[in-house]
């Protein structure tokens, strides 16, 4: 069951699960959930359901290919929508789900006031303590829960906060056991960018994708496909994404802004650049990857900053240096910073991180 119906599920899990299934390893189809009151998103849950199978362009650069294909995903087998479907959705969590997977966007690990004994719980937690509830008084073994929201440890919180509502709304200690040993709450890190959306239904997704799931007892994949790893530990990959790639979006920002009258609109044009490549390598192989190597093989490293290097370069992605700019000394703070401080601690200097952190600072201070 996939709680979610954004573009990034349909590109990136499902079209996961579309593979394994196409080459016979997975059994399961997906039966989408929207989650959400917005009549906007129920209109979209509408037309997936009317759509199940949809297209996905695959577009941009892996391994030095250029790659530009249209896949047919026929994973989704219905899409329902929770304020208007409960009863049955109650049903089929209770009788046929054995993996609840997840992306609710920014606010989905919101809880508020929301309770898990209401007719349809507000938020998603609420919910899925909800559902869960049910499928434990009919007696049934647990489930595996693989979120996907952009949460460090995401599974270890979407837990805490089930455990919150249910021991609150229910009070029964067997629920809260059943819920910590018969189900398996698994974290995950997932990383595509899912450019844009096709109409009625379909997404626009580069070819680099990983979908990284931390390994635990008795832990069972959803699916096989070669961008799904088990892994022992997220943190390296936790580490690369927020230090490299995004480290290296935030520079390309400070480099933008210290020329106000370029032209430059998107990181692929950026990359067009050599002189703006050139500095952004040096900051890289110079600061950022010696730092690191300190808890990740340098060869790690390096292949994950050319792969980062190929994806900027994608010709057929519009991502805008101005969206990245949001909130810019915030992510200089979370992305440059700690390894700023950790390069001092070894004795690495850092002058163009230096730099563009002191820039993002003083721009704040001036406004």
């Amino acid at each position: 069951m996939q709680f979610g119906t954004s573009r990034f599920l349909l590109g990136h899990v499902a079209a996961f699960v579309h593979t394994s299934l196409e080459a016979g390893h997975t059994l399961d189809d997906i039966l989408v959930v929207q989650t959400s009151s917005r009549e906007a998103g129920k209109q979209k849950a509408r037309d997936l359901d009317t759509h199940r199978q949809y297209p996905l362009a695959i577009r941009g650069r892996r391994g030095g290919r250029d790659i530009d294909v249209r896949e047919t995903i026929t994973s989704v087998t219905g899409c329902w929508i929770a304020d208007e479907q409960w009863e049955a959705l109650e049903r089929h969590v209770v009788e046929h789900a054995r993996f609840i997977v997840s992306n609710t966007g920014d606010s989905g690990y919101r809880v508020d006031d929301d309770s898990a004994l209401a007719d349809v719980p507000t938020s998603f937690p609420g919910k899925l303590a909800k559902l869960l509830h049910a499928r434990y008084s009919a007696g049934r073994k647990g489930l595996t829960v693989l979120p996907c929201e952009l949460v460090s440890r995401n599974g270890e919180q979407l837990l805490t906060l089930v455990r919150e509502l249910a021991q609150r709304d229910y009070s029964d200690v067997g629920f809260d056991t059943w819920l910590t040993t018969s189900c398996l709450w698994v974290n995950t890190l997932v990383d595509r960018i899912v450019s844009a959306a096709l109409e009625p239904v379909g997404a626009v997704a580069e070819p680099y994708a990983l979908w990284a799931i931390e390994d635990q007892a008795g832990l069972e994949l959803p699916c096989q496909h070669p961008d799904v790893q088990r892994v022992t530990s997220l943190a390296p990959y936790e580490m690369r994404k927020l230090h490299i790639l995004n480290l290296a979006h935030t520079y390309l920002v400070h480099r933008w802004q210290c020329e106000p009258q370029s032209s430059i609109r998107f990181v692929r044009e950026a990359m067009d650049v050599p002189a703006w490549v050139a500095e952004l390598r040096q900051v890289l192989d110079e600061e950022v990857l010696p730092t690191l190597a300190e808890h990740i093989s340098l060869f790690s490293l390096e292949a994950y900053r050319d792969d980062t290097l190929e994806r900027f370069a994608n010709p057929y992605l519009d991502h805008a240096l101005q969206d990245i700019a949001q909130h810019h000394a915030t992510k200089c703070q979370r992305r440059l910073q700690p390894v700023v401080e950790s390069a001092r601690r070894q004795g690495i200097a850092t002058p163009r991180l230096d730099e563009a952190i002191s820039s993002a600072q003083s721009t704040t201070h001036s406004r």
